[in-house]
């Protein structure tokens, strides 16, 4: 059988895959989870790069990946949903869905597909106006309780289809919904698999969409071909159904995936059981089928050519499936039935092996006549083999039938449908369309894509139509064409994109002369586009430029150098200043907007100031010079500079210029420059200071400047004398508005300066003055000049707009003056009463003696509404002066302030004074006054009503002289007057706290012993216990007994804090409190003797209970259990327990324990009985408990007795639970190694394994410890502790042993070759370095480095850093441990490598000290890394260059100066003529000055030789020729003077050859220098000396080359002549681009002249040059 039609591959094998999805051929999403704990990772592999991995930690559900974008889409809890796109690092959406997504797929490239449990959505992830999801259609009924395996979308997505599936009777079910979006309809179809596609029919001009769906029924396997969107016009498609083959062991197999290959027109149908089927699309054949997978292959994509499928199936295999174009074609020939279907495959999809097939069918139908047919066959034929220029021939032979077309047309008419013609065929095609006039045939073939373009159908086409050859031109890629055609079509802005796209570079400053002259403005705009190209300017600027000016065009231009110069780079300064220039000279308005952007700053700033002077830019002047002259000049017109702009201008100046400026400006025009200068004043005040600004300003007098400057700065100045100046400024122009503002504003002025001034200022209005004795206080000083001006009416002003509060000392002022009442009284009136301080009025005239004075304007005030506390104190001190009743005042009155009031009265009438205070509460100073006048009862009256403690403390105090005095009263008066139970207890608890028992106890038993209403108060009764218990104990068991009212339980605890612990257990017996008073008996009298026969008298448990806690607490521990097993108490059982376990009382314990047992099933009580069993050693009454019904906590009695050494007790405890971990350590103790290890083995836990180890360790069980150690140290975290416990035991040998049986574990890690490799460096280090060689790759280096260096170990070091990259230290290492780690062939590998440049010359001087003989050796591997500079300074320094010489003859050729020198140096040193001369003459980088001077003094001939030729080279004529006629080397002089190419140098050198008689160098200089000799000078000197036949020969040659010079300039003057007519009749006749195909070959077209003038007011013409003119 011959090879398969398909192509089958593996791409990848995926492990460990929890979830796998696949949206195209380019990314596979996995997503893997370690463990349970572990986070998951999404790894996505690129399948078109290598298999690239990329992982990510990410929690979501599901990931699927974009086709080709690394964009990644997002599942959470089934109805979050996030996109991201990876590459940029950037969340493209979210959104969150109401219902969960089951299913989802990105059905294109930018959008998914969402399947919910009730609908479908769809989502344009890349279109920012969709946020959230679009609701398509609704699920049908069909679809209901299945799973969704797929979502398919037509490619206009005008169809959709959900496929599902189900289990039915035993089987798998399929079910689809088909939706038009269109039509909103939906078709439940039963199916498997599905998919959209397009085929092209034969005859058809459009293709046809279908769809295609497999279902396999209970019955029956059916694959399904439908059209869907049917075109009129288009032929229809039959539907197709054909069955599918299911072999027998694959009864259960069903379709799981189809793809649809748009470029073969072929179905791939996958099944469950991995069968891949191949369906042709159009026929619905089957072309082939087998078996691909044992395994399920869940999931499919198509490839991403359309030529087949990939897919993974469930072992993580990812597979390809393509047809095979080699084999197809014949595989189907195989069957005679599938011919047809091959030819139609074949010719479909150009694929070979129907060939031969075609050409025979061609063959014969061309015999038989039957030329259509034929035609469609070449037309058809795969790959088009048959599409030739002879098969366009013979067509073009066979004669048209009658009223048919020729079959060539019906030729070109099936290949125009089928697709795109080639060359041959199009030219053949175009050529009678064009001459026919059916251009419009054409130009929809080229719309279509049907025509193959070249430069042949552009020239063709041009003919026609030029903008048609154009896009002919374009479509071919025939640039020059292209060019042309665009210009002549006007197309100029698309020349510049087409030229870069097309990588084509015209001659574009002949192109832009003639745009220019065509279209000026296209012009500017092609210029501009070729000066802003990002590459750099393709062309030159000055000369674009110089184009436009040749035009006059002057605004062209400045928009071109706008734009071309934006930049703003240095060398465009002549340019920008030719710009600004031109616009200075014709449009200064133009000139200004470019100087006000900004935009340039390397143009000629003098130039350009003095023209904007000239053109009135006085501002742009100003911006562009810094002569003062000129500034100064330029100020004067200040009114035509802008003044904002002027004053920042000033900034730029120091204090002593711009004042200098300002001086000027005021005193040219002070009218017109005042603002200005204010201006500046205010916004560099601080610069140039206040004062020098106040002297400029007063120096012209000029108030009004003054005024305005301070006013500006004033509210932010601090300075006293810019206030004062400021005020004084105002004053003078009549500004009292703002005197008075800053009057009462500014806090800096000097207040007494500024009053005198305005006392002597006499203003009219004195309002300032006012204001600032106010602020200052000088009152009296103001009252005193206003009462002694008689201006009345301004101190009324005063008090009432002023300062009413003033008031007071304006009245003091007026009575001090001696003014007549009645005016003050007057005064008074006309002011607000409650804006005046009744208390300081009150003061002033009290201090006076005319209080009464106040009476009217205080009963005024009270009529007004005014109650004040002042205004009552005052009329109360009024009516005390006047014994005017003041008693019912004082009772009666509430609003006076009874302190100020009583104080008054304190040496009047005391008893007024105990009124007021009493009235007021004012405590301490009726104690004052009461103490004072020995009013003791009235004192007592009132502590006992006002009922408050602090007072009662403050009274009662020791240091009160009076309290005696007022306890008596208190006793004798108050208290048995008060029927107020709670003022009396205040009282009493103020004794209390008074510390005042006797006269407490006095006081309550006169209260509560005798018949009071205080008799029976239970807080009464419990007080005279409570000060009983303080001051006399002897009192309290009287008191218990008589008294029955108190609070027991209180006095007992009390009775308890003071010791009176017989009368507390009395308490408590008399209202039978039996616990409470055992409890007395246990704690406080400590007699459990007492306690005992107590509980034995009452015989109740929870005394029993209270008697063995104190038992227990006494250690008494065998009468405490036996106390609570009488009270049948488990409750303390952990106390018990604890205290038990430590006084050993194992067996008392255990009774309590079975006692206990009977009512709690608490795990500490079977605990404890437990590990008491383990104690006593009892253990086979332990095991009979731990085999019956218990709560015990077993392990933790393990571990009790493990830690307490009961091992044996601890194995049955461990055996129990199976614990082996545990009861592997305890049988180590046991020393039972062997079985200790077995268990390890069992418990398989990292924590055993150590603790055997540890113990096999301590016991030098060696073997079993590295056992246990192999299990260890694959842990990496484990290693570092079990490496550093053999360490401290000394076990050296035993730890590389284990670690070297580890090495060969499959859990082997880098941490266990690492610490081998740091042992042997301690321990064996003459084994590391081959450790190292075998191992590095596995060795964490950097922690095995430092071990080396610990070690010492440096030719390992170096061997690491090598392996490690660490080039840098591993020469610094070589070179700093030379003696055992350098080696000359290793460094020079390692050097080259380094990436620190200064480890080289570091290297090059360890080589200088240590390896001279290697250095240069090394220098041949270092001379392109190291700069050869430093390396010669380097040896300079050092004197070694010697050693060095070879190198520097290497790098010779770089023409280094250094090097050139040092060579120098070291050829003159060693008198090597014959090199330095080579070297001099081929190297030219040093200071020929120096080295010539030098070489001239040499002794020796062929230095001073070299020096001359070194002048020579240096254009020094006169000093080469005088040292070669110094050494009388005239052939080297003459040379010289032929080379110098000056007529003088010749000139002077022939006339010494003269002068010494040397005729032979006479003649040699006529040879050598005949073309810089002039025939007069020759002449003249062959005549003076006798030469003429020395000269002869000269003279002949001479007057030949003459003649020979006058017919050439003949000849080519006519030539010139001719070619320019020729020229000029080319230019004339020729279109604008020249119509040569290469533009370059014609070079720069001719220019016309410019024109005389272009509007300049000098009249200079334009230059062409690029320069301006001069």
């Amino acid at each position: 059988m011959g090879p398969l039609p398909i192509k089958f591959t593996e791409i990848l094998q995926l492990t460990n895959v929890d979830i796998a999805t696949l949206e195209s051929d380019r990314f596979i999403c996995v997503r893997q989870k370690v463990s349970e704990e572990a986070t998951p990772d999404v790894i996505i592999i690129d399948l078109k790069n290598n298999n690239n991995v990329i992982r990510r930690p990410i929690k979501a559900d599901s990931a699927i990946m974009h086709w080709n974008r690394l964009v990644i889409a997002l599942k959470a809890q089934q109805r979050t949903l996030q996109i991201f796109d990876l590459d940029q690092r950037l969340k493209l959406k979210a959104a969150s869905m109401n219902e969960d997504v089951v299913f989802w797929k990105w059905f294109d490239e930018k959008s998914l597909g969402l399947v919910t449990d009730s609908s479908v959505y769809h989502w344009n992830v890349f279109d920012t106006a969709q946020a959230s999801p679009v609701k398509v259609f609704d699920r049908t009924a069909n679809l209901q309780g299945c799973q969704i395996i797929n979502y398919r979308v037509s490619d206009d997505e005008k169809w959709m289809v959900v496929i599902g599936i189900t289990q039915q009777e035993g089987r798998v079910a399929g079910a689809m919904q088909l939706y038009s979006r269109e039509r909103g309809i939906s078709q439940p179809i039963e199916g498997h698999a599905a998919a959209f596609g397009t085929l092209r029919l034969e005859g058809a001009s459009s293709d046809t969409k279908v769809f295609a769906f497999a279902a396999r029924t209970s019955m029956v396997a059916k694959l399904h071909v439908v059209e869907v969107d049917h075109h009129p016009g288009s032929p229809a498609f039959p539907k197709k159904a054909v069955d599918v083959y299911f072999p027998p062991e694959a009864a259960n197999d069903f379709p799981v995936a189809m793809q649809i290959s748009q470029k073969y027109s072929l179905i791939y149908l996958v099944t469950k059981y991995g069968f891949i089927h191949l369906y042709d699309l159009e026929s619905a054949t089957c072309l082939f089928m087998n078996r691909i997978s044992s395994e399920t292959i869940f999931i499919t994509a198509p490839d991403s050519e359309s030529t087949g499928i990939v897919g993974v199936n469930r072992k993580g295999q990812v597979l390809s499936v393509s047809v095979d174009e080699s084999s197809v074609i014949p595989y189907l020939l195989e069957n005679p039935a599938n011919a047809s279907l091959a030819v139609k495959l074949a010719s479909r999809a150009g694929l070979p092996g129907a060939d031969d097939l075609y050409a025979q069918q061609l063959e014969r139908l061309l015999q038989q006549g039957n030329h259509v047919e034929a035609a469609k066959v070449a037309a058809s034929s795969p790959r088009g083999f048959l599409r030739t220029p002879q098969m366009i021939d013979r067509l073009k032979a066979i004669p048209a039938g009658e009223g048919q077309l020729s079959v060539i047309l019906q030729y070109f008419g099936m290949l125009l449908d089928k697709g795109t013609l080639n060359k041959h065929e199009t030219l053949e095609l175009v050529r009678p369309v064009l001459a026919q006039n059916r251009k419009h045939l054409m130009e929809k073939w080229l719309k279509e894509d049907k025509l193959e373009c070249s430069e042949e159908l552009g020239d063709i086409v041009r003919v026609h139509d030029l903008n048609l050859a154009l896009a002919v031109y374009l479509k071919a890629n025939v640039p020059h064409k292209a060019v042309a055609a665009f210009a002549e079509t006007g197309q100029f802005d698309r020349i510049l994109p087409y030229a870069k796209e097309a990588g084509y570079s015209p001659d574009y400053a002949s192109l832009l002369q003639h745009i220019v002259r065509i279209n000026p403005e296209k012009g500017a705009e092609f210029a501009t586009a070729l000066a802003n190209e990002e590459g750099g300017s393709l062309v030159d600027i000055d000369r674009v430029v110089d184009v436009f000016m040749s035009q006059n065009m002057i605004q062209q231009a400045t928009a071109f150098l706008l734009d071309a110069l934006k930049d703003n780079k240095p060398e465009q300064g002549h340019q920008q200043t030719r710009l600004l220039e031109m616009n200075l000279m014709n449009a200064p308005q133009v000139a200004d907007a470019i100087l006000g952007n900004e935009m340039f700053t390397f143009y000629d700033k003098a130039r350009v100031a003095q023209l904007c002077e000239a053109a009135g830019l006085y501002q742009r002047a100003l911006e562009n010079t810094d002569d003062p002259a000129v500034i100064k000049r330029v100020m004067v017109n200040s009114n035509m500079v802008n003044q904002d702009w002027l004053v920042n201008y000033f900034g730029r100046f120091s204090v002593e210029q711009t004042l200098d400026f300002l001086n000027d400006m005021l005193k040219s025009n002070l009218r017109q420059n005042l603002q200005v200068v204010v201006q500046v004043a205010t916004k560099y005040s601080d610069l140039l200071g206040p004062h020098l600004l106040v002297d400029l300003f007063e120096k012209y007098k000029t108030a009004e400047g003054l005024y305005y400057y301070l006013g500006s700065i004033v509210n932010v100045s601090q300075d006293p004398e810019v206030h004062f100046k400021y005020i004084e400024a105002a004053t003078k122009t009549g500004q009292l508005t703002e005197v008075e503002r800053i009057c009462r504003e500014s806090n800096f002025y000097n207040p007494e300066k500024v009053k005198n001034f305005l006392k002597d200022a006499k203003l009219t209005e004195q309002l300032p003055l006012i204001i600032v004795c106010d602020r200052f206080n000088f009152i009296h000083d103001l009252v005193l000049y206003l009462y002694q001006n008689q201006q009345f009416k301004s101190i009324e002003v005063y008090v009432q707009r002023v300062n009413p509060a003033r008031t007071p000392a304006v009245v003091g002022g007026l009575l001090d003056v001696d003014c007549d009442e009645s005016i003050i009284k007057n005064l008074l009136l006309s002011v607000t009463p409650g804006s005046v301080p009744v208390d300081e009025l009150v003061s002033e005239v009290e201090s006076r003696n005319r209080l009464k004075l106040l009476l009217p304007f205080l009963e005024t005030t009270l009529a007004s509404g005014n109650h004040q506390p002042a205004v009552y104190n005052a009329l109360a001190k009024i009516y005390i002066d006047s014994n005017n009743n003041p008693e019912k005042f004082l009772v009666e009155n509430e609003q006076y302030d009874s302190l100020v009031v009583g104080k008054y009265c304190e040496k009047r009438d005391p008893n007024l004074a105990y009124i007021a205070y009493r009235k007021g509460q004012n405590d301490l100073e009726l104690i004052h006054i009461t103490n004072e006048n020995a009013m003791y009862k009235a004192q007592a009256r009132y502590l006992l009503e006002r009922a408050d403690r602090e007072l009662w403390t403050f009274v009662l105090s020791p240091n009160n002289n009076h309290r005696r005095a007022v306890v008596d009263q208190v006793i004798s008066t108050a208290v048995p007057e008060s029927t107020e139970p709670d003022k009396v207890s205040v009282a009493v608890a103020s004794f209390l706290a008074a510390d005042l028992p006797a006269e407490l106890i006095e006081l309550l038993e006169k209260i509560v012993l005798e018949p009071s209403p205080f008799s029976d108060n239970e807080s009464l009764q419990n007080l005279l216990i409570l000060t009983a218990t303080k001051s006399d104990k002897s009192r309290v068991m009287d008191y218990i007994h008589r008294l029955s009212s108190y609070n027991a339980p209180d006095i007992a605890n009390i009775c308890i804090e003071v010791g009176l612990h017989e009368e507390a257990f009395e308490v408590y017996k008399k209202i039978d409190a039996h616990k409470e008073a055992a409890n007395v008996l246990v704690e406080h009298i400590v007699s459990i003797d007492r306690a005992q026969e107590y509980a034995e008298k009452v015989e109740l448990p929870e005394v029993w209970s209270r008697v063995a806690k104190a038992q227990l607490d006494g250690l008494r521990v065998s009468d405490a259990l036996e106390s609570y097993i009488r009270a049948q108490d488990a409750s303390n059982h952990g106390e018990v327990i604890e205290i038990a376990i430590h006084a050993g009382k194992d067996e008392d314990l255990i009774k309590y324990l079975k006692m206990s047992r009977k009512t709690l099933r608490e795990p500490a009580i079977d605990t404890a009985l437990a590990f008491a069993y383990a104690r006593t050693n009892q253990l086979s009454e332990l095991e009979d408990f731990l085999h019956a019904s218990h709560v015990a906590d077993v392990e933790a009695s393990g571990d009790k007795a493990y830690e307490e050494g009961y091992h044996q007790a601890a194995k049955i405890f461990f055996t129990g639970i199976s614990n082996w971990a545990k009861l592997a350590t305890t049988l180590v103790h046991l020393e039972e190694y062997q079985a200790g290890v077995e268990c390890a083995r069992k418990a398989n836990s990292v924590k055993v394994w150590k603790q055997v180890n540890e113990a096999c360790i301590g016991k030098k069980e060696f073997r079993l410890a590295q056992i246990c150690g192999l299990h260890l140290i694959v842990h990496a975290e484990e290693l570092q502790d079990l490496v550093q416990q053999y360490e401290r035991n000394g076990y050296f040998d035993e730890l590389i042993s284990l670690l070297e049986a580890g090495l060969g574990l499959e859990r082997a890690h880098m941490g266990m070759f690492t610490e081998l490799g740091i042992a042997l460096s301690k321990y064996h280090p003459e084994r590391v370095m081959e450790h190292l060689k075998l191992f590095w790759s596995r060795i964490n280096i950097p922690k095995m480095i430092r071990a080396c260096e610990d070690a010492h170990l440096w030719p390992e070091l170096v061997f690491l850093y090598c392996h490690y990259d660490e080039w840098d230290n591993a020469a610094l290492a070589m070179m700093e441990r030379a003696a055992d780690a350098w080696e000359h062939h290793s460094f020079k590998d390692v050097i080259v490598k380094v990436a620190n440049l200064e480890i080289y010359y570091r290297a090059l001087h360890f080589y200088l000290q240590e390896q001279p003989s290697l250095l240069t050796d090394l220098l041949q591997v270092l001379t392109a890394r190291v700069d050869v500079n430093r390396v010669v300074r380097m040896f300079e320094q050092s004197d070694n260059l010697p050693l060095i010489k070879p190198f520097l003859l290497s790098v010779q050729p770089q023409n280094k100066r250094a090097v050139n020198v040092a060579i120098n140096d070291l050829l003159i040193e060693e008198e090597d003529h014959k090199t330095l001369r080579d070297s001099v003459e081929h190297y030219d980088n040093y200071d020929p000055a120096e080295l010539a001077q030098r070489l001239e003094k040499h002794e020796l001939v062929f230095f001073r030789q070299i020096a001359a030729n070194i002048y020579r080279k240096n254009k020094r004529w006169d000093k080469s020729i005088a040292l070669s006629k110094q050494d009388k080397l005239f052939k080297d002089a003459i040379e010289t003077a032929a080379m110098s190419a000056k007529r003088e140098v010749v000139e002077e050198l022939i006339r010494y050859f003269v002068e010494i008689g040397s005729r032979e160098c006479y003649v040699g200089m006529l040879y050598a220098c005949h073309d810089l000799l002039r025939l007069d000078f020759v002449m003249e000197m062959s005549w003076r000396h006798g030469l003429t036949d020395f000269t002869m020969p000269f003279m002949i040659n001479f007057m030949a080359q003459q003649a020979a010079t006058i017919e050439t300039l003949k000849a080519d003057n006519e030539a010139r002549k001719a070619r320019e007519a020729s020229l000029k009749k080319e230019e004339d006749s020729a279109p604008i681009l020249g119509g040569s195909r290469l533009m370059l070959t014609h070079g720069a077209l001719s220019t016309p002249p410019p024109p005389a003038l272009y509007g300049q007011a000098n009249g200079i013409a334009a230059q062409v040059t690029g320069l301006r003119g001069f």
